[in-house]
């Protein structure tokens, strides 16, 4: 193995072994006499050594600075955010963005990656993309970030980033010429996901194409190929047009920001360019250990998807070239004498491979999609939650469309800009054939029968995967593939028993998942077991309960206890009828309100088809299962007889697990909080986590029910862009006042909060947490 490529891969595991950023040393030194074990020569163990020391205190330092913002920050000190974009929210002062943290404007020591929300409170300007800003917020520390909430501007610099608010610029013209496409083309032109909507992300994850809504090392590459390909149809000297292309795709990754894929990319064209124009070529291998390490130079990078899907499906395509060489040149000196069943497919594998034309060419893309599948696989399950066995296909079908769509929206784009107003929408409409047949292929190849298979992977599952691709890609390299290949068999098999085996996460998890504007809230116990709390929205032709819920419980399997009806609105018991069919649900509780509503009418029928135990609940009522204690707090039936809105008789739950409480109030109203402060005890009302009230609605979280729950955390279940004004200025004012930080389904998707009795863990989007059990996180 060569020194660089021994030298990468040190640097990388000690980035990823410095999460265990506490306690190091333990880690340096068993890594350390690994080496010494492994390696007889001198000079790789003391570089082994070296590499993990240095990536270690990398992440250490890093951390540090973001402990002395987020301290800062804490004390309600200014801090300077230089903002890479912002995204004004619909009808609403609040708005999102994200850039860099530093503590001062000049040559500032610590910069930190964040995620900001102005509060709704705030008069000031909202500061532009590429603008730097003074700001005061409430913070939250994250694995990746700083996530600030309730920002205010309190001072403004008037520096800009040129090259910020360029690709601000190119946002906005984005919007315009694309109209409905244009959160995709953001994506694939200019690195903005943020607005691809999660269904059309879920719809890509499963066809097996998720990777391309974004800007990766595949896009890079087609860019550079057209450039390369334009300068030989103007006949121009190639000795010219390769720097030039090269010069164009690194003005083009910084205009992007410099995300991780497409920088891997850009180094490893520079490389392998430079090394062949010097007549020096270097190994395929050395050139991608170069364009994996360099922008681990921030070592927040080994967290971000795209880098690692980058790596990951890089190695895989290498190894898989490697193959391919291999077995043709096998193929021309003839078969196996009397080979086995594996060497007889061997044998046509190589033969196929080895035949010209379309046919050769499909064997080809297909082996490798097989290998780069294979390979990228834990990282698509840690991720999504599934697996695409149609990947494979999918990318062939989607590959060539690609190869053409790129070049054509960056055209298109160049269009917009510089044609007159009249005339700048028609290469952008020329396009929209080309995206809509991509996204007919996602559509066609995630509807296959047994396309997408649904996993829940724990940390050693994924990481026995992954040790797993690790040996194919080994195999695939290597001439003397069959021990690689059998050792990455036996890891598999040791991994997916695991599972088999153990049983639950030895926590109570609280999962608030995202089904737009409703309610659906999953509590998995220590051993596995589930009780739902209502189902979502049901519309015309579906319902959450279908869509969301019964694939997420699947997902993570174990079986269903209990569902709760917190109340009969289509909200929240639309998708309930769905759920107990599926899920085969024995028993059901709720507030008894009469009401007819279509998805509670739904859910009765499908309690009575099922035979399922029906209970009105009532304040005191407790279901304990695997150490976890459900308390019903309200509503009793004198309260619900008296009411004519089903909100107000909302079924209120208290879980009790260890050391923490979780708070879950339906879509309870201000009456009803009154109600149980004056009957309630004060004691049974404290909550570490608060589910909001009426998804933040003005009539629910009232000042004193806030005071006396004294939430550390708030989440909020509600839909993007909702006509109700979700979450209200008067709600997310209250919770600022008792310092409470509040998340929202509608920007984090689903939340999930674990507790193992002592010690509160919280997961959003990408960041997970910690919340310290004798202190607030803001």
């Amino acid at each position: 193995m060569p020194l660089l490529i021994h030298a990468v891969a040190w640097w990388l595991a000690g980035l990823f072994v410095a999460e265990w950023r506490h306690t190091p040393a333990p880690w340096l030194l068993l890594a350390g006499a690994l080496a010494v074990v492994v390696r007889a020569r001198r000079v790789e163990p003391l570089l082994a050594i070296a590499g993990m020391v240095v990536a270690t205190s990398a992440q250490v330092e890093l951390t540090r600075c973001q402990g002395l913002l987020h301290a800062s920050l804490q004390r309600g000190d200014t801090v300077w955010i230089a903002l890479a974009e912002t995204h004004p929210s619909r009808g609403r002062r609040a708005a999102q963005g994200r850039g860099v943290v530093h503590e001062r404007v000049h040559a500032p020591r610590c910069r930190v990656p964040a995620t900001v929300q102005w509060s709704p409170l705030d008069s000031q300007p909202l500061p532009a993309a590429g603008s730097t800003a003074g700001i005061a917020a409430m913070s939250l520390r994250t694995n990746g970030a700083l996530r600030l909430s309730m920002a205010r501007t309190t001072r403004a610099t008037g520096v800009r980033n040129p090259w910020r608010a360029w690709q601000a610029r190119l946002g906005r013209t984005i919007d315009e010429a694309f109209r409905q496409r244009a959160p995709l083309v953001r994506a694939l032109l200019i690195a903005d996901q943020r607005g691809i909507a999660p269904e059309l992300r879920d719809l890509y994850a499963d066809a097996g194409l998720v990777h391309l809504l974004s800007v990766s090392g595949m896009h890079v590459a087609i860019i550079a190929g057209a450039l390369l390909t334009l300068g030989g149809v103007l006949r121009l000297p190639r000795a010219a047009v390769e720097p030039a292309a090269m010069l164009l795709v690194g003005g083009y990754v910084l205009l992007l920001g410099c995300p991780a894929p497409a920088v891997r990319s850009a180094v490893m064209l520079g490389v392998m360019s430079l090394t062949a124009r010097l007549q020096r070529p270097v190994h395929e291998w050395t050139a991608l250990a170069l364009g994996a390490v360099i922008p681990t130079l921030d070592p927040r990078v080994v967290h971000d998807l795209g880098w690692q899907l980058s790596v990951s499906g890089m190695a895989a395509l290498v190894a898989a070239r490697a193959l391919k060489r291999r077995w043709r040149h096998q193929a021309r000196q003839g078969p196996l004498s009397q080979p086995s069943l594996t060497g007889r497919l061997t044998n046509g594998w190589r033969w196929a491979l080895a035949r010209q034309g379309i046919g050769g060419w499909m064997v080809s893309e297909v082996l490798t999609g097989v290998i780069a599948t294979l390979v990228t696989v834990p990282v698509i399950a840690w991720t999504f939650g599934r697996i695409s066995l149609i990947a494979p296909l999918s990318n062939l079908a989607a590959g060539p469309v690609v190869g053409v769509m790129q070049p054509a929206l960056f055209l298109a784009l160049l269009w917009a800009q510089l044609a007159p107003p009249a005339l700048a929408k028609w290469l952008p409409d020329a396009t929209q054939p080309l995206m809509a047949l991509l996204d007919l292929i996602a559509s066609y190849s995630a509807a296959v029968p047994g396309a997408v298979m649904p996993v829940a992977p724990t940390l050693w599952t994924a990481v026995g995967a992954g040790g797993a691709a690790a040996l194919v890609v080994r195999g695939t390299a290597d001439r003397r593939s069959t021990p690689w290949y059998v050792a990455a068999a036996g890891l598999l098999a040791v991994t997916l028993w695991g599972p088999v085996v153990a049983r639950g996460s030895g926590q109570l998890e609280l999962h608030v998942l995202d089904v737009g504007q409703g309610d659906a809230v999953a509590l998995r116990t220590p051993k596995g077991r589930w009780v739902l709390v209502d189902a979502g929205p049901r519309w015309n032709g579906g319902d959450a309960g279908r869509r969301t819920v019964v694939p997420y419980v699947r997902r993570l399997g174990g079986e269903v206890a209990l569902f709760v009806m917190t109340h009969p609105h289509d909200d929240h018991v639309g998708g309930a009828a769905s759920v107990v069919r599926a899920l085969e649900v024995p028993r059901w509780w709720e507030p008894a309100f009469v009401a007819a509503s279509p998805g509670y009418r739904a859910a009765l029928q499908a309690l009575q088809q099922q035979r399922s135990a029906w209970e009105r609940v009532r304040p005191g009522a407790e279901f304990t299962l695997d150490g976890v204690t459900l308390t019903v707090l309200a509503p009793d039936s004198a309260w619900t007889a008296a009411q004519s809105d089903a909100n107000e008789s909302s079924v209120v739950l208290r879980v009790a697990y260890g050391r923490h409480s979780f708070l879950l109030t339906g879509d309870a109203e201000r009456e009803e909080e009154a109600w149980m402060l004056a009957h309630v005890d004060h004691a049974l009302l404290q909550a570490d986590v608060l589910k909001v009230g009426h998804h933040g609605s003005r009539t629910s979280s009232s000042a004193p029910f806030l005071a006396v729950v004294a939430p550390r955390l708030a989440i909020a279940s509600l839909g993007a862009g909702n006509r109700y004004g979700h979450p209200a200025t008067e709600t997310v004012a209250a919770l600022l006042q008792q310092g409470v930080p509040l998340l929202r389904t509608d920007h984090e998707g689903t939340v999930v909060v674990r507790s193992n009795g002592e010690r509160l863990a919280v997961q959003a989007g990408a960041d997970h947490w910690i919340i310290p059990p004798a202190a607030r996180v803001w």
